[in-house]
């Protein structure tokens, strides 16, 4: 353990933190034929995270890699409303189950040049887990956002989030990604663009910025 000396204590960010220049966002399987067997969560709270944690990607220029399996032949298309956020983006299909063993997926991840990995996706006990803990294997920091993924049961996604945990991936919620990402509110760049996506996709707590803006300070949020 590293000594603790409060002479050198400073006010600067940890580097474990997430950052626009130091994360990809891995979506992976957000198809119709997965979600109609995705029973752990409300299916539109999950869809309602995916799409607000593909919108802090897109806020923030981070990197995506998208990924369908057999979206001709059996899962169907990629979510539409993620397909609305990267109209241009291309999409790896795959027939592996372990997004990992696809090479075109791989080589996707590296060419970002990102070590953290933003990983959501459907199944979580299958197809969040194999490639969570591959890249594990391989050296990548893996971050799976719990709220836009979902499992076929409460319990199967439970224990694998537990399972991708005691392996070195961090829960997180595609709401704690956003603000991470944001993480001081006088960064002007990204400020009106975070809160819209707040409003749009943050529940109550966007319902209270629409209300504060609008009836104490237009600028009142952060």
């Amino acid at each position: 353990m590293t000594d603790f000396r409060p002479d050198t204590v400073t006010a600067a960010p940890s580097p474990e933190l997430l950052t626009p220049d130091n994360a990809m966002m891995l979506f992976v399987d957000h198809q119709p034929q997965m979600f109609f067997g995705a029973a752990s969560a409300d299916r539109a709270g999950v869809i309602n995270a995916t799409v607000g944690l593909a919108k802090a990607a897109r806020v923030f220029d981070v990197p995506v890699v998208l990924s369908t399996v057999a979206a001709e032949s059996f899962s169907g298309p990629i979510l539409p409303q993620l397909r609305d956020v990267f109209p241009k983006e291309e999409i790896v299909d795959r027939t592996s189950m372990n997004a990992w063993e696809d090479q075109n997926l791989v080589d996707a991840v590296r060419a970002t040049g990102r070590r953290k990995i933003v990983l959501s996706g459907l199944w979580t006990e299958v197809c969040l887990v194999l490639p969570a803990l591959s890249a594990l294997s391989q050296g990548y920091e893996v971050y799976v956002v719990a709220d836009a993924s979902a499992g076929v049961t409460p319990a199967a996604h439970e224990h694998a989030m537990q399972r991708m945990t005691a392996a070195g991936a961090v829960p997180v919620t595609w709401l704690q990604v956003l603000l991470e990402l944001q993480r001081d509110w006088a960064r002007g760049e990204t400020y009106a663009a975070t809160l819209d996506v707040v409003k749009e996709h943050g529940g109550a707590y966007g319902m209270g910025v629409v209300y504060a803006q609008s009836m104490i300070d237009p600028h009142a949020a952060g």
